[in-house]
């Protein structure tokens, strides 16, 4: 519990209620730790216009739409700067942006901030985005940067980056590791996972992928170590993810190669089953606790939250020796050159067929999972906003 008077906390809330990827999922967590948590305190919600993908039961919680004609009218300039009006009159002793950005005028305000920088992609890989985009990310990223109270990295890797690509001064960047929902972090009962396993007919073992279909998530070359023990392991790989470009190269390297019956697109699945094609959040902790090991050699990340999902939950992971996949993973993940699908397919192996490595690997993952518990996260973050209070 706090000892600070209780405050009123505003977040930039677009991602929570709009978005079902990584900032969506970290945005909706994070703040329902700190309303459960410290629920001395009110936390505003300013969200751009209704949507769908987040009702908070906690009575601490509200969400502020725009109020006015030309607030709705224009949402996306309500968000991004008349929003600052709404704060005054709130009386909001210090706002939050979710993710790399913050409203233009905010430091006029007088209202402390803290921004959570997740990546530095744009920056760093500009050739994987539209230059459009990669000038807006770039201009909000460094106003950002420049203007919050304080800055909230996700990993050392990304603190490094903003030091060397802004200059900013890193007594102004705090490290703070997220956690998953608390969910993952309690094995699932047998009659849980038995209904996930019928509910969306998943085989009896397989290697598990989860991530949006991208060329940095690296799904491509998981197919190619899943081809080079195709004759060794008898058992598939279930992708949990949406296309996000790259699902038709994969798919083609499956036909070539005729190892299309070996992996199994899941939002496809329940599409053609004529069902909505993403897995309820309920059910994730249960399929992560099914696998036989999940797979994630990403080439680059701002955290890698699969990696903490799978190992709370005792799951043995294959990851990227690159980017801050290390840093995540600790001792407890068999680690990979993205770039090797030999390398994947050795870790493939190993889990497989040595049963004593592979349970040392769930005893590892899970201790490593204690770095990142909910309640470590939350109070981590508490601390940053009264240290600017």
């Amino acid at each position: 519990m706090s000892f600070f008077a209780a405050m009123n906390i505003g977040f930039d809330a677009k991602r929570a209620y709009h978005n079902n990827t990584g900032l969506g999922f970290f945005s909706r967590v994070l703040i329902r730790l700190l309303a459960d948590q410290y629920p001395e305190h009110t936390y505003y919600l300013f969200n751009p216009k209704p949507g769908k993908s987040f009702h908070p039961e906690q009575t601490n919680i509200r969400e502020v739409l725009p109020q006015t004609v030309l607030n709705r009218l224009f949402s996306s300039a309500w968000r991004s700067r008349w929003v600052t009006r709404d704060l005054v009159r709130m009386d909001i002793n210090l706002y939050h942006g979710l993710s790399h950005e913050i409203p233009a005028g905010l430091p006029q305000t007088g209202v402390p901030s803290v921004v959570t920088i997740h990546d530095l992609f744009p920056e760093i890989y500009p050739e994987q985005y539209t230059p459009i985009d990669v000038k807006i990310y770039r201009a909000k990223l460094r106003y950002a940067c420049r203007n919050a109270t304080k800055i909230m990295a996700i990993s050392e890797e990304t603190k490094r980056h903003i030091i060397k690509i802004y200059g900013t001064a890193p007594e102004k960047i705090d490290v703070i590791y997220q956690s998953c929902a608390p969910a993952f972090m309690a094995a699932e009962p047998e009659e849980k996972k038995e209904a996930v396993r019928q509910k969306y007919r998943l085989p009896e073992a397989f290697f598990l992928h989860v991530g949006t279909i991208i060329e940095r998530k690296n799904l491509l070359n998981i197919c190619k170590a899943l081809n080079q023990v195709r004759n060794e392991i008898p058992i598939p790989l279930v992708v949990v993810g949406n296309d996000g470009g790259f699902k038709d190269k994969v798919k083609a390297y499956l036909k070539e190669v005729q190892l299309e019956d070996r992996v199994y697109f899941l939002s496809e699945q329940l599409a053609l089953a004529g069902k909505k094609p993403f897995v309820a959040t309920e059910d994730l902790p249960a399929l992560y606790q099914l696998a036989t090991a999940m797979i994630y050699p990403s080439y680059f990340e701002g955290f890698g939250m699969p990696i903490i999902e799978a190992m709370a939950g005792g799951v043995p992971v294959i990851t990227s020796n690159t980017s801050c996949l290390p840093e995540i993973a600790g001792t407890a993940a068999w680690l990979v050159d993205p770039d090797s699908p030999e390398e994947m397919a050795a870790g493939f192996r190993k889990i497989y067929t040595d049963v004593a490595f592979t349970a040392d690997m769930r005893s590892n993952g899970l201790s490593n999972a204690q770095r990142f518990l909910p309640e470590v996260y939350a109070g981590d973050v508490m601390k940053l906003y009264q240290s600017i209070l």
